[in-house]
């Protein structure tokens, strides 16, 4: 076993793929980890239906983190990783990627402004989701496309995770009963802000990159270059964070506080594929232009190990769910169990959605395709999420989210299996 770990660390490149991948492993046990520790004790403070109403702030925010993102994520995840040799292009890309993200936010604000001022939904609450915007900001000046292009996480793992640490202790120590629920979103945007600087420093510092104002027509490149992925993860939040802003139109926060208990374990087993298919995608998007075949037979590998690993995951679940949410979050909230146990599964489709559709479609340039897949998920959530929620609550809204990940899973397959499968 020795052996093999030293053959597969023998070059500088696989090096830097193992580093890549502990960083991001580091990081995302983190983004999720910390968070589960905290919500048993806000479910107890806070109560049920504040927690829903934080939960159903931040789906609404999460409208706006799209925005912004634009799909830099993986189109400026491509480009850094395909001219991260070119100091001049590099500097290029981070500067047109950074100016649209800025002029995004601004622009989010404002649609939140008059979002939350022309309902009282919102406008009752207009401080929690002025605060939870505050993570938006903190996300365009934290470039994880840079980082993640350049594959060089851990410059930034250690300060996310310390960050995260401090400002998860701050919720213990600051939030003791129900009326400190405005300090939550104050705390986890702060710990954003605080992170995005950072970073900044450091991409100046540990690789000489400052912005630099570009043309117009520089910019207008980027900015068209992220369109389809844009609209890809737009559609992909009219299966996620949709899914609670209709709950929590059609019913209640506390409705929301329920089926938020079960997706955010579900969300935590989900994101443990991030590491594998973070550090993988900037890799498979240079290989697939040098061997294509070489990329596809990696990523079939993969499939397979993924893809029982997330079966394996899904039984333990289904067998064990009363358990898991008694342990995290308590008897209160048994209502969550059923819905933990239906979204059992979802793990391992958005795992397949990945490779299907990030690490092949994207890779081989059929954004459009990619695009076409989500939109008619998202049409199929926004019809029958909002059926299902007014009939059967959070349960609907549950069964909902499973129907349309399956739905997605089928459809991208059925655009790759030729590929995958070629001989």
């Amino acid at each position: 076993m020795i052996k093999k770990i030293k053959n597969i660390a023998n070059t500088e490149d696989k090096k830097r793929l193992l580093s890549n991948f502990f960083s991001l492993s580091v990081l995302q046990g983190a983004n999720y980890i910390l968070p589960l520790i905290t919500l048993p004790y806000l479910v107890r403070v806070l109560g049920v239906e504040y927690f829903g109403l934080l939960a159903f702030a931040t789906a609404t925010v999460m409208y706006f983190q799209i925005l912004t993102d634009y799909g830099f994520n993986l189109t400026a995840t491509r480009e850094i990783s395909i001219h991260r040799d070119n100091k001049e292009k590099v500097i290029e890309i981070f500067s047109s990627v950074m100016t649209i993200k800025v002029i995004l936010m601004f622009v989010s604000f404002f649609l939140l402004f008059i979002l939350v001022f022309s309902f009282e939904k919102f406008s009752k609450d207009a401080l929690v989701y002025f605060l939870t915007f505050g993570t938006v900001i903190g996300q365009v000046l934290f470039p994880v496309w840079f980082f993640q292009g350049m594959e060089r996480m851990k410059y930034i793992t250690y300060l996310n995770i310390l960050s995260k640490v401090i400002f998860t202790i701050a919720i213990f120590v600051f939030v003791q009963e129900q009326s400190d629920y405005y300090l939550v979103p104050f705390l986890t945007s702060v710990g954003f802000l605080v992170a995005g600087i950072w970073s900044l420093y450091l991409v100046k510092k540990e690789f000489d990159v400052s912005f630099s104002f570009q043309k117009v027509e520089t910019i207008k490149h980027y900015l068209v270059d992220g369109w389809h992925v844009f609209l890809s993860q737009f559609q992909i939040s009219l299966f996620s964070s949709s899914n609670i802003i209709i709950l929590g139109l059609f019913i209640n926060n506390t409705a929301v506080g329920y089926y938020s208990a079960a997706e955010r374990i579900m969300r935590a087993v989900a994101g443990l594929n991030v590491p594998v298919t973070g550090t993988i995608f900037p890799r498979i998007s240079n290989l697939m232009k040098i061997n294509r075949t070489k990329a596809i037979f990696e990523l079939r590998k993969i499939l397979k190990v993924g893809g029982v690993i997330y079966t394996f995951v899904a039984m333990l679940i289904i067998i064990f769910a009363k358990e898991i949410i008694e342990l995290i979050y308590s008897q209160n909230s048994s209502d969550s169990i059923l819905l933990l146990q239906i979204m059992a599964i979802v793990p391992l489709t958005i795992f397949l959605n990945n490779i299907f559709g990030t690490q092949i479609m994207l890779n081989m340039n059929k954004e459009k395709e990619f695009f076409l897949v989500l939109f008619w998920g998202g049409i199929l959530n926004l019809l029958i999420c909002s059926v299902l929620t007014y009939f059967y609550s959070f349960l609907g809204t549950t069964i909902a989210l499973l129907v349309v990940e399956v739905f997605i899973m089928l459809y991208m397959y059925n655009y790759v299996k030729e590929v995958l499968y070629d001989k």
